[in-house]
């Protein structure tokens, strides 16, 4: 086995768009080349240009994917995150708001401090063995559901190859040209077209994926049924918040959908306290037209049976976000119900990780033990 560097990409160089036509056409001749792959690398300019620019036509964009881009992207929309991150081919790495404090409009950043303080004093009420920093955290974490989708508060590194970014770009003109216009696609459209300005010296005629009708898959364009057994899919209520977490399983798909009449996620420990879950409320509502991350949406997730439990090995935890860790117990309970019955070896399978709890798991190790244990990680509050 022979193993070779082709490129890769400089620190604080961006390849010019002729360069990367340029690599592509040349990683195009690959799949019929008569000779060393050497051989085709020194090939003459403009015999891999022409060769590239056949493949533009010809819509086998694959050797596109061979050129990747590193992109710092800094106040954003976490919306503009939500939709990058849900095209499934990327690399990213994004500002946590579960572990750090967020600088927002006027109007959120008073209802988040608020709220900061407020739930402070619940988990030190509730929990007063836990740390100060770790209470913190979890202050914060709740709190950010005030915060806008739409709220510039958001940065990334984004990793992306050339023709998946062209791609996008192509996904998004669509939108903004043919997405009839809604509170929300009102408030998205700007941010794309911002996107697509940007972005504009990487746009390459013809590497778009209109030869196959494609267009953005993070909205629901029609109803899901519900079905468990090899594959499963799902729709379940959650946040904005608990979608972005979702996402990042990049073996299980999701989308989502906006339902016409607002409801909110209430963390668990308030509920009971009929003032703060009235005040609480109260806050969402005076946000509803920012669409604040804790306004839940309708969520469609869909994937393997085996691609489940590696979700469940990531979210079935104490350290979790507390929304999405009762979330994948509830769809891990549905599963197993649904396939009792109907699907002997798949519930077999799954048997093993029916306790919900992944320190308890035959086949996974903890090596950073959360502040709960396994007893009480499915029943925490916060």
């Amino acid at each position: 086995m022979e193993i070779q560097v082709l490129g890769s990409t400089k620190p604080q160089y961006t390849i010019k768009k002729e360069e990367a036509i340029l690599f592509s056409g040349r990683s195009a001749g690959i799949c019929y080349m008569p000779d060393t792959i050497e051989v085709l690398f020194s090939e003459a300019e403009e015999k891999s240009k022409k060769r590239a620019q056949n493949t533009l036509q010809s819509g086998h964009h694959s050797v596109f994917d061979h050129v990747t881009y590193h992109f710092s992207l800094s106040n954003i929309p976490k919306i503009l995150a939500i939709l990058l991150n849900n095209e499934g081919m990327y690399t990213t790495s994004e500002k946590s708001a579960r572990y750090t404090k967020m600088q927002t409009s006027p109007q959120e950043q008073k209802i988040y401090e608020k709220w900061i303080g407020i739930l402070q004093e619940e988990i030190q009420q509730a929990y007063p063995t836990i740390k100060e920093k770790q209470v913190l955290k979890l202050a914060q974490e709740n709190a950010r559901y005030f915060i806008s989708v739409f709220t510039p508060a958001t940065s990334m590194e984004y990793t992306v190859s050339l023709r998946q970014l062209n791609y996008i770009l192509r996904f998004f003109e669509n939108y903004i040209q043919k997405e009839e216009d809604t509170s929300f696609s009102k408030k998205l459209k700007p941010i794309l077209q911002e996107f697509l300005e940007k972005m504009q010296p990487f746009q390459i005629e013809g590497l778009n994926a209109d030869f196959k009708k494609r267009e953005l898959s993070l909205f629901a364009k029609r109803k899901y049924g519900e079905e468990f057994g090899e594959c499963y899919c799902t729709t379940y209520q959650g946040t904005f918040a608990q979608y972005a977490q979702a996402q990042r399983h990049r073996t299980l798909r999701y989308k989502l959908c906006i339902p016409k009449e607002a409801q909110y996620y209430v963390p668990i420990i308030l509920q009971g306290k009929e003032n703060l879950v009235s005040e609480w409320e109260k806050d969402m509502k005076s946000l509803e037209d920012q669409y604040p991350q804790g306004m839940l949406i309708d969520i469609v997730e869909r994937g393997t049976v085996d691609d489940f439990i590696l979700k469940c090995k990531e979210r079935l935890c104490g350290s979790a976000q507390l929304e999405i860790m009762l979330q994948t117990k509830e769809t891990l309970d549905k599963y197993l119900e649904n396939t009792q019955h109907t699907n002997q070896a798949v519930y077999e399978y799954l048997q093993p990780y029916a306790s919900g709890v992944r320190c308890k798991f035959p086949d996974f190790t903890c090596t950073s033990p959360c502040i709960w244990g396994p007893n009480k990680a499915l029943t925490r509050k916060i």
